[in-house]
């Protein structure tokens, strides 16, 4: 008589799903650690006064991970700040999500199907071990800096009266809790949906061909714009000049930059504006469409008005696209049909393009006002930009059901796994 062994739970002992968590927690928060404080190391943030350079890797990583950190300031009786900032140095985001994914599934890598109470036990620990942790950096995460006024009115007074201006930093606890759970959770979704040797509940598995080839490939496909991006980066930081500050914006917001300039490639537009001093470490040419009192828009054609190689984020977005609508027809099951292919993609990038456009905006104001009469020259300024939600969403949903469509034809050829079985009673 023989015997069907029994199969051994993927995740192990509670005591295994803990020790799993805490080092996929301490890898994710280690690399965010290093990457944050090499970039802001390149952006000269290690002469900080005060010893003030941890407190703000540690703001860095909080905002990476989800987190919130308020900006406030002032003189004193003498003067008030108008103070804001949210944006997401997404190098650094994207840095522990790959590390902390990466731990996450490992163990996971052994079956296909998965129980939900088991599932959940993998992720129950590593989600509060993660709170734990972004809760300590965000109790570190808070410092405040005098400001060098000049000659202005407000230094002149404060001399006198022994009153400096001074601006300061805090990690809102609360916020920063809620953001970082709803970070982790996405990460956890991500990894599921993206991993085709993560297993899922019996009553998901069926989902497998229409969700995991397409986001597999739109992940494929962001991650192709992020090496794209090092590349263009450590070359202008050989050859153009300023290699620190190049440096700078690779290691803290590469994803910021290239992934905007995805959706600018097939047809999407941002909108914003600078002013003041403060700016933005981007190309000449935005800076310059971005420059001025009034809201600009950003896309292709605004580009071109000033630099016509803006034409070859086009290009680039169109061969990228056309290969992620053939690495999803390699992936899938040969009998999906070429629409198909064309909806999952569309959808996929649609959504991740949602993604994008919330996650790679950049809001931030800082004005100092005397005796509340108003901004104290050269030392306000705002920088935003923003996504232009309906026109972005919409030519992705467009492009990515195209690229599923040409690219289920080009990968007819190149179809080696998936191939439809025959019916259970065919042989018999």
């Amino acid at each position: 008589m023989s015997r069907t062994p029994r199969a051994t739970p993927t995740g192990g002992s509670s005591t295994r799903a803990w020790r799993d968590a805490l080092v996929a927690v301490i890898a994710g928060f280690a690399v965010m650690t290093v990457v944050g404080a090499a970039g802001l190391a390149c952006a000269g943030a290690g002469d900080l006064p005060g010893g003030a350079f941890p407190r703000v890797v540690a703001a860095v990583v909080v905002m990476a991970a989800g987190g919130s950190v308020e900006v406030s300031g002032g003189a004193g009786l003498l003067a008030g700040a108008d103070a804001s900032l949210a944006v997401l140095p997404l190098s650094v985001s994207l840095a522990g999500a790959l590390t902390a994914g990466f731990c996450f599934l490992r163990p996971l890598h052994n079956r296909a199907v998965a129980g939900p109470r088991e599932l959940a036990g993998r992720a129950l620990p590593l989600v509060v071990l993660w709170l734990l942790a972004l809760t300590g950096c965000a109790l570190l995460a808070r410092q405040d800096f005098g400001i060098s006024t000049g000659d202005s009115p407000v230094g002149e007074i404060g001399e006198l009266l022994g009153s400096a201006p001074t601006v300061g930093f805090r990690a809102a606890v609360p916020a920063t809790l809620l953001f970082g759970l709803l970070w982790i959770l996405g990460l956890l979704l991500v990894c599921l949906l993206v991993s085709r040797r993560a297993p899922l509940p019996a009553g998901l598995v069926r989902f497998h061909t229409a969700v995991r080839p397409a986001a597999f490939a739109t992940v494929a496909l962001l991650l192709a714009y992020v090496v794209l991006g090092i590349v263009v980066g450590l070359v202008v930081a050989a050859t153009q000049g300023h290699p620190g500050r190049t440096l700078a914006v690779v290691l803290l917001g590469l994803p910021n930059l290239v992934w905007i300039a995805l959706t600018l490639g097939f047809g999407g537009a941002w909108q914003g504006n600078v002013e003041g001093p403060f700016g933005l470490p981007v190309p000449q040419s935005l800076d310059q469409v971005l420059r001025g009192p009034d809201l600009s828009t950003v896309d292709v054609a605004s580009l071109a008005e000033r630099d016509s190689r803006a034409w070859w984020l086009v290009v680039v977005a169109a061969v990228l696209l056309l290969g992620a609508g053939v690495l999803t027809a390699v992936r899938s099951p040969a009998r999906v049909r070429p629409w198909q292919h064309a909806l999952h993609l569309g959808v996929a990038l649609a959504l991740a393009t949602l993604a994008v456009c919330l996650l790679a905006g950049v809001r931030a104001r800082f004005g100092l006002s005397l005796l509340g009469i108003g901004d104290v020259d050269g030392l306000g300024g705002r920088v935003e930009l923003t996504a232009l939600l309906g026109r972005t969403v919409g030519l992705a949903l467009l492009w990515g059901a195209v690229a599923g469509f040409l690219g289920a034809l080009l990968a007819r050829p190149l179809h080696r796994r998936g191939r439809v079985d025959p019916p259970s009673g065919a042989g018999r």
